[in-house]
């Protein structure tokens, strides 16, 4: 008796292992890799101090949530200055002072977008400097 239930409980816990350990192995297998991304624009070339707003870390992080934090302020509050964490201070804006540096969008933007499946709405009311909306 207690050898047909090891009939279905083995393949059972065969079946449950294999279908929870499934999204290790299928990403470890099918890996994107990490997109490189271009910094490569007049404006940045011709900085001496090639400082974003924050840090590579914040910005990587959390670059979204300062965007809407400065979308709601600037908005809703008419706070239109940010102070970053060095004391040096900018206008909170996406197109004049974000898109002034990094204006090489698919090369900067959209390669890390696309990569994390982010789908971001800023550029259904932004437009690119140089992009004309079609």
């Amino acid at each position: 008796m207690k050898q047909h239930k090891w009939r279905f409980i083995l393949p059972g816990l065969v079946i449950f292992v294999v279908g929870v350990t499934f999204p290790l192995w299928y990403s470890a297998v099918n890996s994107t890799p990490v997109p490189v991304l271009s910094l490569d624009t007049p404006v940045i070339n011709q900085l001496q101090n090639k400082e974003c707003v924050e840090d590579k870390a914040f910005m990587s992080a959390d670059h979204m949530k300062m965007l809407h934090a400065w979308r709601d302020e600037v908005v809703r509050e008419g706070k239109r200055e940010y102070t970053a964490k060095d004391g040096r201070k900018f206008e909170k804006s996406l197109t004049r002072t974000c898109l002034s540096c990094h204006s090489n969008k698919e090369q900067f933007c959209d390669r890390c977008h696309n990569y994390a499946g982010a789908k971001p709405t800023c550029y259904d009311c932004h437009i690119i400097p140089e992009e004309v909306k079609k």
